[in-house]
């Protein structure tokens, strides 16, 4: 458990930060835009950061990096206010296929830079992990990236990248919640400086019913929903939950008038089951 790593920091706001291996700093609650259509996501993106969010998430694969593009131009906020992150997709891995596709992204964004740009997955088949991540540490060098990480990582895929390059990313991506908590990866994060970032945090909001959620819901007078994305603030993560609407957008903020005690973090640790929603990262390509 990372409750009290020294890292984690908290803004005059009481949203909690945490200051990456680079220096850098990432909101530990983002906006995920998995499955939000490119004509919809300006004006999604737009509302989640007019709730309170600064870190925006989101991927070439995802076909919505025009829109993002428009909301972060039109919010509102100066660009250094923001973080925005995006992903290459695994048909663009290769050293210099990556550079082509990171300004592709960034064209389709209207940015100058991005604040973290990650490999989507590792696609192990493909065995082109190794020369996309020289591209990214490339695209930081430049300073278009601000900084690099990966998403969809095991242990074996971080050993290789660390091993071909020394550079460390600065987060791994990856799926995570009560019901997959990666105890063993998170450890092995942890002791490299790599920041754990969880997608699919509340597992497609399909177990939400669940008996210990409810009951800690009713005990701190939250949503089921709020107390597993409270549970990834005091686990020392990074979230970025998803949805396109309104009240659950505001809803999946409103995080910071209440912490689970150690009693509620020893029964959060018993739903774990090693269950995916997800692709397993070694068999996907």
């Amino acid at each position: 458990m990372l409750r009290d790593d020294p890292r984690l920091e908290r803004d005059p706001m009481t949203r909690p930060s945490l200051t990456l291996n680079d220096g850098r700093t990432m909101p530990r609650v983002g906006f995920g835009t998995w499955r939000i259509s490119n004509d919809q996501a300006a004006s999604i993106v737009r509302t989640a950061i007019s709730a309170g969010y600064r870190s925006i998430d989101t991927a070439a694969v995802y076909a919505n990096e025009e829109g993002v593009g428009e909301a972060v131009a039109t919010c509102g906020l100066p660009r250094d206010e923001l973080f925005v992150t995006t992903k290459v997709w695994n048909d663009r891995q290769g050293y210099d296929t990556t550079l082509r596709a990171f300004d592709e992204s960034l064209a389709r964004l209207k940015l100058e830079a991005v604040d973290l740009y990650l490999i989507h997955w590792p696609a192990p088949a493909t065995n082109r992990y190794v020369e996309t991540w020289k591209a990214l540490i490339q695209l930081r060098q430049e300073g278009r990236a601000r900084s690099i990480g990966v998403s969809n990582f095991n242990r074996p895929h971080l050993e290789r990248i660390l091993d071909a390059t020394g550079v460390v990313p600065a987060v791994n991506q990856i799926e995570l919640h009560p019901f997959l908590q990666q105890r063993e990866l998170r450890a092995f994060h942890a002791d490299k400086g790599i920041a754990t970032e969880s997608w699919s945090p509340l597992a497609r909001a399909h177990r939400l019913d669940n008996p210990v959620l409810v009951d800690l819901a009713k005990k701190h007078g939250k949503t089921p929903a709020q107390v597993v994305l409270r549970w990834h603030l005091d686990s020392g993560l990074v979230a970025i939950p998803k949805s396109a609407h309104e009240t659950r957008i505001r809803e999946n903020l409103d995080l910071f008038d209440f912490r689970l005690d150690d009693e509620d973090m020893a029964r959060m640790e018993t739903l774990d089951e090693g269950g995916r929603t997800g692709m397993d990262p070694n068999a996907f390509d």
